[in-house]
Formats: structure tokens, sequence, C-alpha cells
């Protein structure tokens, strides 16, 4: 009862603080939606073909890779399995050494942003001054989202360290073999112990007939 207890607590943290990634997630494919209708807009004024949004679509990818990811969690966190809490933990952690290296490389890297494609419908320039401007904002947001992920890191190996909950099958199985059980005992407890079979009744009335005839004749 007490493994099930902490096993239960383990699952809703890791519940928990998946969501926050999740909600980092659908953050992310707003503002990516909110970027492609103006770039749509802007298309639509010029009139002319103008090149793909990388940044715009980039962004999209992640918000939609985030929420798939925040699905998987809850999915490996419900069912404790220890091969999806493997292949979710190895997936966040690939994610959290690619948020460091691009991390790195913007503060170490001066001309970082020759690294990226130019983009065309300038909303990356846009970024750029929107978490220059709000930088305190944007740190606590990334520091925020980058605990969250380090922590059902942490959370998965212990359920993955627990394993799922083998106790309801143990019931389930007495469950299903008591009323196997019940008809034997009840047939037992109705018949009582001077309950004799049919058979032995038969033969007894048979022998004592037999004995009457003798002394008759």
């Amino acid at each position: 009862m007490p493994g099930r207890m902490v096993r239960s607590c383990v699952q809703t943290a890791l519940k928990a603080v998946n969501s926050v990634v999740g909600l980092a997630g659908i953050a992310v494919i707003l503002y990516a939606l909110w970027m492609l209708r103006a770039w749509y807009r802007e298309v639509a004024q010029l009139d002319q073909h103008l090149p793909v949004p990388w940044f715009t679509y980039a962004f999209l990818g992640l918000g939609i890779f985030l929420c798939l990811l925040t699905c998987s969690g809850h999915i490996a966190a419900e069912t404790a399995n220890g091969h999806c809490l493997s292949c979710y933990m190895i997936i966040v952690f690939v994610l959290i050494i690619l948020e460091g290296a691009i991390t790195v490389d913007v503060f170490l890297n001066t001309n970082w942003e020759e690294d990226f494609p130019p983009d065309p419908s300038g909303k990356f320039d846009e970024f750029k001054v929107f978490v220059r401007s709000n930088f305190e904002i944007c740190e606590w947001v990334g520091l925020s989202v980058v605990a969250a992920q380090v922590l059902s890191i942490i959370l998965g190996m212990v359920l993955r360290t627990l394993g799922p909950d083998r106790e309801t099958d143990y019931d389930s199985d007495d469950d299903t073999t008591v009323p196997a059980r019940l008809p034997l005992l009840r047939n037992q407890s109705q018949h009582g112990p001077d309950y004799a079979e049919p058979n032995t009744s038969r033969r007894s009335d048979s022998w004592k007939l037999r004995i009457l005839d003798n002394v008759n004749n």
C-alpha cells in the first residue's frame, strides 16, 4: 500500500511537470500561427511569390514537437512502462543538449546570426528585438522550461525504478479465482456433516431388506 501511494505521487508530479512543457509548446504554436497569418497578409498585399519563412515554420514545428512530447510523457507516466519511460527520458535529454548548444552558441559566438539563413518575413529580427527588450522575462521562462525538463527526467527515473503497479494484477487474479471456489464451499455448507450420498443410502436399504427376508424365512 505505501509503495502504491509513492508511485501515484510520482506519477502525478511527472504529469504536472510535463504539463509545463506542454504549455510552452501551445504558446509556441499560437505565436507561430500569428506569424503565419501576418506573413500571408503581407504576401497577399504584395501579390508576389516570396521565399518560405523558415523561422515561422521552425517555430511551428517546435511547438508541435513539444506537444507530442507532452502526450508521450503523460502516457509513460500513466502506464509506468519501463520502455516508454526510457524513450521519453532519452528524447528530453537530447532536447536539453540541443537547447544548451544553441544557448552557448548565442552567448559565445558574436556572429551567431550568420549560422541561420536569412528570414524573408523579418519575424526573426522582430523576435530578437522582443527578447532583448524583455530579456529578464524570457530568461525566467526559458529556465522554467529547462527546469521542468530536468525534473521530468529525474521523476521518470524514479518511476522507472518503482515499476508498474503489480498489486492490481494480483487483486484481479484473486477476484477471478475466488468465485470458482465458492460453489464447492456452498455445497459443503449446505450438505453438512451428516450428509450421505444417495447411492450409499440405497445400498443400506437393500441390505436391511435382505436381513428381514432371511429372518422371516
